[in-house]
Parts: structure tokens; sequence; C-alpha cells
């Protein structure tokens, strides 16, 4: 059986997909290596689509779209429908509910979390690292290393993961946290002050 020979608008819109997927990750900072890593998909065959080399299909454009979470029209150049709703979808984990926010993969991942007023117990962990925490509402119990404290609505906590922690609620109802963690070196350059006081002078 022979291949039914495409329309020039659907062979160039196939042709424009290489390049379209090399501007997307490079706009990003995503590496060929990274990108690998999340999607499956060999460095070599990444390279080889976005250099035209290698046909696209959804078996590669699917797992592609949901690294960058972007919807696969925005990978083939389909016409903007003018909706310009993000969609995200929340996942359940250990009886949390947490929303992933970042759009593409890297070294920083940002999340919105909402813990349950029965994750109260502390059981701590360790792992590679460094988080950055920003408390929505209610009242969030931190755990780290010899420190057992309470952050109201605004307030601040970061931390390198390696120390144990864990964070959680009081116990008294629900949380909502802002997240951000990054791989062990990625900080986030943020410091808070308490209210009312004023920077030491000097380096």
């Amino acid at each position: 059986m022979t291949d039914v020979e495409q329309p020039s608008s659907i062979a160039q819109a196939l042709s424009a997909v290489g390049p379209r997927l090399k501007r997307l990750r490079t706009a990003r900072g995503v590496t060929l290596a990274a990108l690998s890593e999340v999607t499956g998909i060999s460095k070599s065959t990444l390279s080889r689509l976005e250099a035209g080399q290698r046909r696209p299909s959804l078996e590669l454009l699917l797992p592609i779209a949901q690294a960058h979470q972007v919807p696969i029209d925005e990978l083939v150049g389909a016409p903007d429908v003018g909706d310009p709703r993000v969609r995200l979808k929340p996942h359940a984990v250990n009886g949390n509910t947490v929303l992933p926010l970042t759009r593409q993969p890297g070294p920083l991942q940002s999340y919105k979390m909402v813990l349950p007023a029965s994750r109260d117990t502390p059981e701590l962990c360790t792992h590679e690292g460094y988080e950055w925490l920003y408390v929505l509402s209610g009242r969030l119990r931190l755990v780290l290393a010899d420190h057992d404290i309470v952050l109201d609505p605004g307030e601040v906590a970061e931390f390198d993961t390696r120390l144990p922690h864990w964070f959680g609620s009081t116990g008294q109802g629900s949380v909502e946290v802002l997240s951000l963690f990054g791989r062990q070196g990625e900080r986030m350059h943020i410091r808070a002050r308490p209210t009312g006081r004023t920077p030491a002078s000097g380096g």
C-alpha cells in the first residue's frame, strides 16, 4: 500500500513542527537531556524531531506537550481559538491536594497545596533539594530539625530539604500553601523579615 500524498498545507504544518518544538524548549531554558528525562523520549529522537529528520507523531508529541504543559495544537501550529484559560489538574498525594503551577520542566517547580486538618502528625523526611513555602490561608506547622514553628497567612519559610523536615496542619483546620521546590543549589533568593524590625547594618 502506498502512502496518500499529503496536501501542501499539511506538509508545511508538519515541517514547521520541529523548529516550533526547538523554539519552545530553548525559550524556556530546557535542555534536551532534561526534556528526555521527563518524557522518556531519547535525546537523539528529540534532536531529530526538532531538526525535521523525524516525522512528528502523537506518540512523540503527547508527552512533549504534557512536559511543557501546553495544548498539543500549540505544538502543531493549530489556529488560536482565543481561549486564554490554563487548565490545571490537581492531584491527590498522600491525602493532600497538589496543583502543579509550573508549565515546563526545569530546575524550579511551583505548586499550590491544600493540606487537610488531619495532616497533623509529624513524620520527618530528608531529600535533595531546596524548598520555599508561602502560607496562603490557615496555619502551617513546620518542623525543621530542632525547630517546631507555626506560620500564619502571609508568612514565608525556606530551607534545605536535606535537613529533617515536615509540614502540615496544626490540627485546627486545613492549610493552603504555595510551594517552590528546586534541586540542590537552586535557591529562591527571597528572605522573610520579621515585621517591625529593620535590617542590621553592615555586610
